[in-house]
């Protein structure tokens, strides 16, 4: 076989697999997430969930759980009760760094007006993480929305303060996943079932 073919044929190959990889990278979850959450009273079942990727490094995993299941993000916005999202690290990560990357998730996928609305909240988010100064893999993290109380977030299983923001709020972090521009697309199909 020419020389030229040979690398032409390797080069595919490779690019095929690496497509392969790709797709199964987004629904191989290698943490444990519960089936189901109770959430002040309510059962809630986990809608779906993915891995994380920043370029070819898996940074976290995550579990969206939901009253009932739902398949696209207007529904998932429009579904009335508790909500929870899990989060296992599976790489070291500077909080502040965290944090940033959910405040730049907030503002690619909600409005300026909605942002300002909301900077209350936004800054308790980069507080949180910024007081700790580094997540290393197995560290968990969570936020749990609350109808009428707002949204907690907790680290290693340890509430971070009061609740804070309102529906509204905790529909900006969901977009962070599941909006316009969310932060991995291939784990936004997975946490909406797909």
């Amino acid at each position: 076989m020419p020389f030229p073919l040979r690398q032409t044929l390797l080069v595919g190959a490779l690019f095929c697999a690496c497509a392969v990889l790709q797709v199964q990278a987004a629904t191989t979850v290698t943490s444990t997430f519960a089936p189901t959450q109770v959430v002040q009273g309510t059962t809630l079942l986990v809608n779906g969930m993915g891995t994380r990727y920043k370029a070819i490094f898996k940074v976290y995993d995550l579990a969206l759980y939901t009253q009932s299941k739902v398949s696209t993000p207007e529904a998932l916005l429009a579904l009335a009760g508790p909500k929870r999202l899990n989060f296992v690290a599976l790489r070291d990560v500077p909080g502040t760094d965290l944090g940033l990357a959910f405040i730049k998730g907030l503002n690619s996928n909600s409005s300026p007006e909605l942002v300002q609305k909301h900077t209350a909240s936004s800054t308790r988010l980069i507080d949180i993480f910024s007081g700790k100064p580094r997540l290393v893999a197995g560290d968990t993290f969570a936020m749990e929305y609350v109808p009428g109380k707002g949204t907690t977030f907790f680290i290693q299983g340890q509430a971070q303060g009061a609740p804070v923001g309102d529906a509204e709020f905790f529909g900006m972090v969901l977009k962070i996943w599941v909006g316009p521009a969310p932060a991995d697309f291939k784990l936004k199909d997975a946490l909406l079932g797909q």
